[in-house]
């Protein structure tokens, strides 16, 4: 059983996600290979799509280079932006990703694609062109969604709201004529391009994607699956927090919120809520510990650390058990892998009840869900939280997420659905 799996990065949430697909398949003997757009990592069995392999043709390719050259010597102006880059333009500032189903590149072309027995695409924005794969293409596809794009005019979640107002409620986002026109030209082409597909299967990792994918236009004749995302559970363990804050640099003798700032321009990843709720605590012994590219913007917020950038995940797992809780704030999500992680090294986790995060939160258990979504509302939240921390059991928050997200039960899984494909 040879298995391909798709994916445009090998960096960020979603390629994490599948990267450690691949590890568990490999462990369990599978022959997985990942094919990338844009390989960073040396990784075993991972590789970048060749350039030979784009859909372009070699005439096509040499006119480029000659335009290319006539514009940097000034014989040539410019190109003008095409509708796709206006269009990009033209959104709001805060809004997550938006692309495009068409690219210049034929998957299909690639041996890795032409001696797999199944092709199990990932998050494959700016790489899939839908029309020419789903003509081509004659293997078996499970499609592992990591939002709703595949499915979508276009956007990568479908926000709703687009900032918040002056005492932390969410603003209603409008839509205008043109995003509309858009999203009903984008969704009609991938619905033609998949509805004669008949070998496709959808693996969603939470069980809000996976009603979304059932009730959307383009999946809804196909079968969906729910199958978790996995964790290396030896990896991202529980250290003494003691030594992770001394390690960190973190005092001992306050109580920790950890988040994961990366994001904080992205209004669905909610830091507006957070820093909000922050302003409005009045406490003197709780300091926010933020993981991230160090920001401007918080260095407005009290009594917080800015780690910066970890990309070890080892040393992540101490951020996480040097934290008390972990805070996620977004408004809309999958299944995040922080959260994941977090519950590993049996840190409670405090999140809005949107998405996939009741799925993995068990209120009172191994964390707490907010009654609403508003600032006030996670203020309440972490203040409850602060007053019952000792009730939670970091050794059965652990427990209980290796029965569900172990890496070894992810792949079992994975292996279960591409031989029951296959027969």
């Amino acid at each position: 059983m040879k298995i391909l799996i798709v994916n445009t990065y090998d960096r960020g949430g979603a390629a994490n996600a599948c990267l450690r697909l691949h590890e568990g398949l490999l462990h369990k003997a599978v022959d997985s290979k990942v094919l990338l757009r844009h390989k960073e990592k040396s990784l075993p069995k991972t590789f970048q799509f060749h350039k030979s392999h784009s859909s372009k043709s070699k005439f096509h390719i040499l006119k480029e280079k000659v335009l290319l050259f006539l514009r940097v010597m000034g014989i040539l102006n410019k190109p003008k932006a095409s509708k796709e880059q206006q269009f990009l333009k033209q959104r709001e500032s805060g809004l997550e990703l938006f692309s495009f189903p068409d690219s210049n590149f034929d998957i299909t072309s690639s041996p890795l694609y032409q001696e797999a027995d199944i092709i199990n695409l990932h998050w494959v924005a700016s790489f899939l062109d839908y029309e020419s794969f789903f003509r081509k293409n004659t293997k078996p596809v499970v499609w592992t969604l990591h939002d709703m794009n595949p499915f979508t005019g276009g956007e990568h979640y479908l926000e709703t709201t687009l900032g918040i107002d002056s005492v932390g409620e969410p603003l209603s986002r409008e839509l205008s004529e043109l995003e509309k026109r858009v999203f009903k030209e984008n969704l009609s082409l991938k619905f033609k391009a998949i509805q004669s597909a008949s070998n496709i299967s959808i693996v969603a990792p939470s069980e809000w994607l996976g009603l979304e994918a059932q009730n959307s236009t383009v999946f809804k004749s196909k079968p969906v699956y729910c199958i978790p995302y996995g964790i290396n559970a030896e990896v991202f363990q529980p250290r003494n927090r003691n030594y992770s804050r001394a390690i960190l640099n973190i005092p001992k003798n306050k109580k920790v919120i950890l988040f994961v700032a990366d994001s904080i321009s992205n209004h669905r990843k909610g830091y507006a809520y957070l820093k909000k709720a922050f302003d409005l605590m009045q406490r003197d012994d709780v300091i926010l510990c933020a993981v991230g590219s160090k920001k401007s913007a918080l260095e407005s917020v009290k009594n917080t650390i800015e780690l910066g950038s970890i990309y070890d995940e080892r040393l992540m797992s101490m951020a996480y058990s040097a934290a008390d809780v972990f805070v996620i704030p977004s408004l809309m999500d999958n299944l995040p892998n922080t959260v994941l992680e977090s519950l590993m090294c049996g840190t409670p986790v405090i999140g809005f009840p949107i998405g996939g995060i009741p799925d993995m939160i068990q209120d009172g258990e191994n964390g707490l869900l907010t009654k609403t979504v508003n600032s006030m509302a996670l203020l309440d939240t972490i203040d409850t939280f602060l007053v019952t921390m000792d009730s939670f059991d970091r050794e059965s928050i652990r427990a209980h997420a290796i029965k569900k997200y172990d890496l070894k039960i992810q792949a079992d899984s994975y292996i279960d659905l591409f031989k029951t494909i296959l027969k």
